[in-house]
């Protein structure tokens, strides 16, 4: 077994806007000047921003071309949710020195996001919420990559050899999990708690109030696996929960919505976000 988790203070650190944007997840009344402000410095982030606020994220009726129209007509929340995706996936997206498919990584958490988002609004529950934890699902991954590449290429290849699921071979080979070291890094980074359970939940995800997050990103998580957006040959489905699947109680007209939905938007979301050519 590697410990990793007491290595996660030497990750790279979050993006300062993140770290703002993240801090202010639960205030309604924040200072959108301020985000405007800060967004109008950095010119790439607020170009790819825009381009989200535009697209069929939102279906808007009218073209937005500014932050600060952006933020009066989606609200903070909701830019805050696009900005922190854009700035997470612009600054984990490549590292030299491993051979882990970062392409791969970040298409399958967009699309698990963007599923999760979709769920969320079928289930009226927290759209922002579900599509952070959609994001972040398997962050832990990058810790296991970033800290330790050479165990993790073992890992990759002990689950070609065995044909099973990359947490059974993380399990196998590192003695601990994505789940784990997921949750500690959103720990570190003083990401709200109920996130930091989702994130390590995911998996296994509980049915009450308290575990519907992970359960949401469980959703997504499988739904995308089986939607096989993600270019990797090696990939299996997940098998949904019972459990969730009755819980969430959807007709397969609202499920065919969701997944033509989830593979409209993932195909615009990812020419912006992942350099995807056009």
């Amino acid at each position: 077994m590697i410990d990793v988790i007491k290595n996660i203070r030497d990750l790279p650190a979050l993006p300062v806007i993140v770290v703002e944007l993240m801090g202010a997840l639960d205030q309604e009344d924040s200072n959108t000047n301020a985000l405007a402000d800060r967004l109008s410095r950095d010119q790439a982030l607020s170009a790819k921003t825009l381009r989200l606020a535009n697209s069929s994220f939102y279906g808007m009726q009218s073209k937005v071309t500014t932050i600060q129209q952006a933020i009066a007509v989606l609200g903070f929340n909701s830019i805050r949710t696009l900005v922190t995706t854009a700035a997470l996936i612009g600054e984990f997206s490549s590292n030299k020195d491993v051979t882990f498919d970062f392409q791969v990584f970040w298409r399958h958490s967009l699309a698990s996001a963007i599923c999760a988002k979709i769920v969320a609004r079928h289930l009226n529950l927290n759209q922002d919420y579900a599509f952070m934890v959609g994001l972040l699902h398997d962050i832990g991954r990058l810790v296991l990559v970033t800290c330790s590449p050479e165990h993790y290429a073992k890992v990759i290849l002990y689950r070609d050899q065995k044909d099973c699921y990359l947490l059974d071979a993380e399990q196998a080979v590192l003695g601990t999990d994505h789940t784990i070291v997921g949750s500690a890094l959103a720990a570190h980074w003083k990401f709200p708690v109920i996130m930091q359970k989702a994130i390590a939940n995911h998996h296994a995800p509980g049915t009450d109030d308290i575990g519907l997050l992970a359960a949401i990103a469980h959703f997504g998580d499988c739904v995308v696996h089986a939607l096989d957006v993600c270019g990797d040959d090696q990939d299996l489905v997940l098998p949904m929960s019972a459990s969730i699947w009755k819980k969430f109680n959807l007709g397969q007209s609202e499920l065919a919505e969701i997944y033509h939905n989830t593979e409209i938007q993932f195909d615009e979301a990812s020419k912006i976000l992942l350099k995807v050519q056009e």
